[in-house]
């Protein structure tokens, strides 16, 4: 496996990580603090969005 690879693959964990950080914080908020946190709800769900199409784009951009 080459070096440019090995980046790829990389960076790629990095942006799945970030969607999954997200997507923790979505978890978090419907088990513990849904009823006064609820309005935070739409935000974190557009930047799960983004998160996950940005990881989604780079795979297929790096054919992984």
């Amino acid at each position: 496996m080459s070096v440019e690879e090995k980046d790829a693959k990389r960076e790629l964990a990095k942006l799945k990580r970030l969607a999954v950080e997200i997507a923790s914080e979505i978890h978090d908020i419907v088990e513990d603090t849904l009823w006064t946190n609820y309005v935070k709800m739409p935000e974190l769900a557009e930047k799960l969005k983004i998160a996950v199409q940005e990881a989604n784009d780079f795979k297929e951009k790096n054919n992984l």
